[in-house]
């Protein structure tokens, strides 16, 4: 029964989006739609797979990020009830190593990478970007969760961290600056964003004296944010190395 409904709000999403096509295909371009079955078919299984997806996420990532976060904080890892940011080493670490593998493993990343390698002929390595992205995800969902643990204002951490990236859009090459900073908005997708919020939510419950609506979000905005400074950080030391060598 849950199914069904996941599949009716998908179709439910999926009206606005085939619509707008169908209005300007059929009034504003004025051609009729190619391959008509094929397009139907594909938008049947756009509704199935996004029915599955939703409900696999409530099923299994969803609980399982709440879950990861709820065990690090428990007495098994911090055996006093305090709020030491220290005591929270293991939350850091882990949220670290989930950025950087979800981040690695995300497709809209991975086609991101093999284009800029493509276009670049070369110039930008494929697996040199999505480390620096990764690398770069991972420093800020470690950093958001000390975030949570701290208590500290999220604007803050916002505004500093957008300030670096301007200082270092001013150095950086301007073949990497766009690329920079699309690949803080591939990085937010499917794989990545549940488990991160997630992982946020479960925090902000484990942590005395945190709010969940107000401490529990924030995290995307770091793994949004991080990757841009990383991507462009790459792009500064490459060019560094290539002049040492030269």
């Amino acid at each position: 029964m849950r199914l069904l409904w996941e599949i009716l709000d998908a179709v439910r999403d999926i009206l606005p989006i085939a619509g707008t096509i169908l209005l300007f295909q059929l009034w504003v371009i004025r051609h009729p739609l190619p391959n008509l079955q094929r397009l139907l078919r594909g938008l049947l299984f756009v509704v199935i797979g996004m029915a599955l997806f939703l409900q696999g996420l409530e099923m299994a990532l969803f609980p399982l990020g709440e879950l990861m976060a709820e065990q690090l904080t428990g007495p098994a890892f911090i055996p006093r009830q305090g709020v030491e940011m220290l005591d929270y080493v293991w939350v850091y670490l882990f949220a670290a190593c989930l950025g950087f593998a979800t981040t690695l493993a995300e497709p809209s990343l991975i086609a991101v990478a093999l284009k800029a390698q493509e276009i670049s002929g070369g110039a930008i390595h494929a697996w040199g970007l999505r480390l620096a992205v990764s690398v770069g995800v991972a420093f800020g969902i470690s950093l958001g969760t000390f975030r949570i643990v701290s208590g500290g204002e999220l604007f803050l951490f916002i505004l500093a961290g957008y300030g670096l990236v301007l200082l270092q859009t001013f150095f950086a090459p301007s073949m990497i600056i766009g690329l920079a900073y699309d690949s803080g908005g591939v990085t937010t997708s499917t794989v990545t964003v549940p488990l991160v919020t997630a992982l946020g939510l479960g925090l902000a419950r484990s942590v005395p004296g945190r709010d969940v609506l107000l401490d529990g979000f924030g995290l995307i905005a770091f793994a949004s944010l991080f990757p841009i400074m990383a991507v462009l950080g790459y792009a500064q030391i490459a060019i560094l190395v290539s002049r040492l060598r030269g």
